[in-house]
């Protein structure tokens, strides 16, 4: 089959990354597939590209994926970038495709969903999770209140130590603005970020979070975007803590969400754990795929 490819003009540019695009086309315009490579611009990243790659699926095994795939990975060596990831549903096509090509599998994670339909008590209403001593939460809707930036901005450290598997994810450096500009990209999209923390009231630092975002419409299902606590406060609860916060404020303030969406690292039990006791169940296993990019 004859197609060709067109690089694309991306406005997905932002502070920490850019993007580049290509289009498989058929000769009468016609799309066929497409790819998007992001490449990280922050230091901790600067070596990592991610690639996002489809192709429709009556126009499979004809070439138009390998070509896209050869023009991403030209496009990271020239760029300076040693790895390139990419991710598939664990067992579909594009789990086969990519090992087919030399990536290896890094990380598997386990998507899941909490079912807030339900009427019958049981994990969808979850009861007031008691914390210990010398905790107490605290949320926020938006952008974190001036009270609260600094410290939360420290406690994003929490991510610091998330399995990651073989990746070579690197690390990511949050500083007050990049807090904020992380808030703000999702109001501009129309969604609604709601975050519970955890405060140490002998210390006024802010030890974990949750973050959930809902869609613009406040309808369907929300998405979990992180949970962590620090390394010194886990194994007290707190992550369940969390949890159970946004779900009963979900419940009483926005009827119109059906579920709640988490991923999670196969290799985080603990939080694997939190997720199963709350009633979060599994949907489907997802893989991270790395490829090495030699010099």
């Amino acid at each position: 089959m004859s197609f060709r490819l067109t690089a694309l003009t991306d406005p997905a540019d932002g502070p920490r990354s850019r993007r580049l695009a290509w289009l498989a086309a058929a000769p009468d315009g016609t799309p066929l597939g497409s790819a998007f490579l992001r490449l990280f611009t922050s230091p901790g990243q600067a070596h990592l590209g991610e690639l996002t790659l489809d192709v429709h699926p009556a126009e499979r095994r004809r070439g138009a994926g390998s070509a896209l795939l050869a023009a991403a990975v030209a496009a990271a060596r020239e760029d300076g970038r040693d790895t390139l990831l990419a991710q598939a549903v664990e067992g579909s096509p594009g789990d086969a495709f990519l090992s087919a090509r030399g990536f290896a599998r890094a990380l598997v994670l386990d998507f899941g969903r909490l079912d807030l339909t339900t009427t019958a008590p049981g994990p969808a209403t979850p009861p007031a999770v008691e914390l210990p001593p010398g905790y107490r939460l605290v949320s926020w809707v938006g952008s974190c209140p001036g009270e609260w930036l600094a410290a939360f901005t420290r406690s994003r450290t929490a991510m610091d130590d998330m399995p990651m598997g073989d990746t070579g994810f690197g690390t990511v450096a949050w500083d007050e603005e990049r807090v904020l500009s992380a808030a703000r990209a999702v109001a501009d999209r129309g969604e609604l970020l709601h975050t519970v923390a955890v405060l140490e009231t002998a210390t006024g630092e802010l030890v974990g979070f949750s973050e959930l975002v809902l869609p613009a419409d406040r309808c369907g299902d929300a998405q979990h975007y992180g949970t962590a606590v620090q390394p010194a406060h886990r194994r007290r609860g707190l992550a369940r803590a969390m949890k159970a916060e946004a779900i009963r404020w979900t419940r009483a303030e926005h009827p119109g969400i059906t579920g709640l969406l988490t991923d999670t690292a196969e290799d985080n039990t603990d939080m694997l754990a939190v997720n199963r006791a709350l009633g979060y169940r599994s949907t489907h296993r997802s893989v991270e795929f790395r490829l090495s990019l030699p010099g």
